[in-house]
């Protein structure tokens, strides 16, 4: 037995000797097969050089030119303030609302309120224009509601930063919502400053000096458009006295159109703060359009015209006529303000403008502010038996007539001193 397993391992061995020889030449000559010879030498003699295909290096010459070109290629540029400009580059992250979260449903019982907006500072907006207006004129963000992704990515990245973003149905959004076709998104912000503010250039650039007053305006819908006006006509300030609506309210927001953060708006005044928010030697003028102490103080050529309203106003007649208790007689508690029509020129000086109520019209106390600065009540003529002009119309008129009267003297101005330049120039040569 031990004699047959040495016989087949001297067998075996023999054959491993002649097969690894011939298995490494084979190899070889493979190898060879697959290079493409750079010279060829015939028995001869002779050598023939063969081209390469063009684009084909030696991987050492081509290895050697990519190093090449990497030290001829001039470093990139990195920003040293490289912002991320994609919400997968910021890395910001939301939460989820699951069934039961109170958190949407507590935060709109606070801004909805006008008590608990003052209390906690707090406003809503609602819709993607009006939050990127917001953002744009530097409102400070607090909590944002959205109902998809698209949404929020839509909005600036760099403002998202510290803010609470929370994903919640569309079905729970739209039971909050004002809006008849609600967006899918919701912003709470802090209360703006206008102090803070950053307003667009272009509005700065055309503003005027015209300022707007609103007295005791109650209407959500007339306050939005009037302010909507305001910003149109390029007024440099709108101041709100007590007694206005809050404008930060949802539905003047929404009539607004984006006003809030186009024009400065100072809201809550009392009328002995009034004279401190208005420029210097500004002229306090009241829209008035019916009342019996403007009807008897209107010119002659209005009367013949029929342009002035018969109606009276509840509040004037408080203040017109009170009977003196010692003598019996009546006595006129109204300041001594002339009035004029709307169209006649009042914007020679700084001037304010005050819009009163639906209700009640002006206040007392704008007469008053009117007849210590040299303004006047301006009349806006109507047919007879119409009745009177809203708020938001008579806001409008005026203001825009102010912004017409206010560029004609300035195209007058432009005129008269090219004019003089060009004497100057004649008489110079």
């Amino acid at each position: 037995m031990a004699a047959l397993v040495g016989t087949a391992r001297f067998v075996l061995r023999s054959l491993l000797q002649v097969v690894q020889p011939w298995d490494l030449d084979s190899r070889r000559w493979v190898r060879a097969l697959r290079r493409s010879p750079v010279k060829v030498v015939f028995p001869s003699g002779e050598v023939v050089e063969r081209k390469r295909a063009p684009g084909k290096q030696p991987r050492k010459a081509a290895s050697e030119a990519r190093a090449q070109e990497q030290r001829e290629k001039p470093p990139l540029e990195e920003s040293p303030s490289h912002a991320p400009s994609t919400w997968e580059e910021s890395g910001l992250r939301y939460d989820k609302a699951y069934p039961g979260d109170r958190r949407l449903s507590s935060v709109m019982t606070i801004v909805k309120s006008r008590p608990f907006r003052e209390k906690q500072g707090k406003i809503l907006l609602e819709g993607r224009r009006l939050i990127t207006d917001a953002l744009k004129a530097g409102a400070v963000p607090k909590t944002f509601f959205f109902s998809r992704l698209e949404y929020l990515k839509e909005l600036p990245v760099d403002k998202l930063k510290g803010v609470s973003l929370i994903k919640v149905k569309f079905e729970d959004i739209k039971d909050w919502s004002d809006l008849v076709t609600p967006q899918g998104i919701m912003g709470i912000f802090a209360k703006p400053d206008h102090v803070k503010m950053a307003y667009p250039k272009t509005q700065l650039q055309h503003s005027l000096p015209l300022l707007l007053i609103c007295d005791n305006l109650r209407d959500p819908g007339n306050l939005g458009t009037i302010l909507r006006s305001a910003a149109g006509a390029g007024c440099s300030k709108v101041l709100l006295t007590k007694g206005c609506v809050d404008p930060w309210e949802p539905k003047v927001l929404r009539a607004g159109m984006g006003a809030h953060f186009q024009v400065p708006i100072i809201s809550n005044l009392e009328w002995e703060a009034v004279p401190n928010y208005l420029p210097p030697d500004t002229r306090v003028y009241v829209a008035d359009n019916c009342g019996l102490y403007a009807q008897a103080q209107m010119s002659n050529k209005a009367s013949d015209h029929d342009w002035v309203s018969n109606q009276r106003l509840p509040k004037f007649h408080k203040y017109e006529e009170e009977e003196d208790v010692e003598t019996g007689a009546s006595q006129d508690w109204l300041p001594d303000v002339e009035v004029q029509s709307y169209d006649s020129d009042w914007t020679e000086a700084p001037a304010a403008v005050v819009i009163g109520g639906e209700t009640y019209g002006v206040s007392l106390e704008s007469l008053q502010l009117a007849e210590s600065t040299g303004g006047k009540r301006l009349l806006i003529p109507v047919v007879p038996g119409v009745d009177s002009l809203n708020s938001a119309m008579a806001a409008s008129i005026l203001l825009f007539e102010g912004k017409r009267q206010l560029r004609g003297r300035a195209e007058h101005l432009s005129r008269d001193r090219s004019y003089t330049e060009k004497d100057a120039e004649v008489t110079s040569a």
